[in-house]
């Protein structure tokens, strides 16, 4: 975990521009100075060493169950941030049921648009790869994603319209459950990272690549037991509104359907004759299609 974040903030550079404050764990933030990296480096040392509940205070325990993680770091620009730059680290509880039933540990990173558009695709590919390398990792993804900080509106009909159009922008952010996802792929994107136990179970990446035509799609052995799966050499929308589909996801999508993260819908919209769901404010049924979107 230390080397991916350290090629991050290696890529982006730390300072008031990209990444500029830590958070740790439930606490508050602060500016990230030198003393602040020596935290971050015991908190991630630590976590090798810790692994059942009598390795834990009894505060400590109850702490961890209240906030629902092991631990948390999240890098940002500041305390009030919206530069587009963001790094999260959420450990899974070591003592609960194994990820394929409950929550994994998970690592996110954001760009801002303008960071592939000055710099290029290739350098995010490369950054997606220094992070990945030494990561023990079951699934990944890199693509172009919405982020919101808030609730939409009903009434925010034609922004909502907008957004669903385009069937390669993730809007998963917009539910806020990843944590939960278990063993389960998390959709179809521009680069897929797989590694065990879905790649175990599609027989390896020999027998994936055969059952992958389309043009532009790569399939590249990281070691035994992972492969980065990319389509194209740069992440597309589409636009289903111009009939740009995207048949290289769709096929991707259908070999992987049987992984595939199933709906997860929590309401937030607080109406019994129209219920909304997701920061997006969707209809269920309009989730639904955006769900499957690769599939139907």
């Amino acid at each position: 975990m230390r080397h991916a974040i350290d090629s991050y903030i290696h890529a982006v550079g730390q300072g008031p521009q990209s990444i500029n404050y830590v958070y740790f764990s439930h606490d508050e933030g602060m500016r990230l100075e030198e003393e602040q990296w020596s935290w971050v480096r015991r908190l991630l040392e630590t976590t090798k060493r810790r692994s059942f509940p009598a390795d834990y205070e009894p505060w400590e325990r109850r702490e961890i169950q209240k906030r629902s993680y092991e631990r948390r770091l999240r890098f940002t620009g500041g305390e009030d941030s919206q530069n587009g730059y963001q790094l999260e680290y959420r450990a899974r509880i070591p003592w609960q049921p194994a990820p394929e039933r409950t929550m994994a540990s998970v690592l996110t990173a954001t760009l801002p648009i303008e960071f592939p558009e000055e710099h290029g695709p290739g350098l995010v590919r490369q950054l997606a790869l220094d992070m990945a390398s030494k990561l023990l990792f079951a699934s990944g993804h890199v693509g172009l994603a919405l982020e919101l900080d808030w609730c939409l509106r009903p009434a925010d009909n034609a922004f909502r319209a907008q957004v669903l159009r385009y069937p390669a922008i993730d809007l998963r952010a917009a539910w806020r459950h990843e944590r939960w996802m278990g063993h389960h792929v998390d959709g179809v994107h521009w680069l897929n990272f797989l590694g065990p136990p879905t790649l175990t179970q599609l027989g390896g990446a020999t027998a994936l690549r055969s059952r992958l035509d389309s043009a532009g799609t790569t399939v590249v052995e990281l070691d035994e037991q992972r492969v980065l799966v990319s389509l194209g050499e740069r992440p597309e929308a589409g636009d289903l509104a111009t009939g740009t589909s995207l048949p290289a996801y769709r096929e991707l999508a259908r070999v992987l359907e049987p992984w595939l993260e199933p709906l997860f819908l929590e309401q937030c919209w607080d109406s019994e004759r129209d219920p909304r769901y997701t920061k997006l404010v969707l209809t269920e049924e309009e989730a639904r299609r955006w769900w499957r979107r690769f599939l139907d």
